[in-house]
């Protein structure tokens, strides 16, 4: 939801802070890769009991993650290979984050199974939903806004950080908003195809 609605706020920042990458040489399959690095970096510290490094990786993950499309639009090279690796490697962070939170603490396997479900589910309508509209439009990647986007995934994680005692409490609470999300897009999918 923050994604949709707060980017448009964000992107002439954005787009000035990538503007100084290019003419470091930094393509943009390249800032991908240190999205990547940096998450699995995060999830490392944070297997390793240390939050406030964990922390600072997962937002430096997160502002590669939406610098990388701007570099691609301002070098005039996106491509369809950078916008899989995009979307495959920002489910590798989230993945290896819930399994630093879980492997410590297996108090929080169940709900953290949940979690990983839900994520499953949603995902599922996300790619399937791209998958059909976009052959049928001039979109390369239809893309379904919802509840739960990258944003609400960072301020989870960050919340389960500076707040372990309510780690329970964020997972379930994430799970919903999720498997809510993936109802918003089932719907969306169904109005789409019944509205033609």
């Amino acid at each position: 939801m923050l994604d949709t609605h707060v980017r448009k706020y964000c992107q002439p920042w954005l787009s000035r802070l990538a503007q100084g990458l290019v003419p470091l040489g930094l393509r943009p399959n390249t800032v991908t890769l240190l999205a990547l690095a940096a998450g699995l970096g995060g999830a490392f510290a944070l297997y390793q009991q240390l939050p406030v490094l964990a922390l600072t990786l997962l937002w430096l993950s997160g502002l590669a993650d939406v610098l990388d499309g701007t570099v691609a639009r301002l070098t005039g090279e996106s491509s369809p290979f950078g916008a899989f690796m995009d979307l495959i490697f920002d489910r590798v962070v989230e993945m290896c984050y819930i399994l630093a939170i879980v492997i410590p603490a297996p108090e929080f396997a169940v709900p953290a199974v949940y979690l990983l479900c839900s994520i499953i589910f949603s995902f599922s309508i996300f790619l399937a939903s791209g998958a059909l509209i976009g052959k049928r439009s001039e979109k390369a990647f239809y893309y379904q806004a919802g509840l739960a986007e990258r944003t609400e995934t960072f301020l989870i994680f960050s919340g389960i950080m500076v707040f372990p005692e309510f780690t329970t409490l964020l997972l379930n609470l994430f799970t919903a908003m999720i498997v809510f999300t993936g109802g918003q897009r089932f719907y969306e999918v169904y109005r789409y195809f019944h509205t033609e």
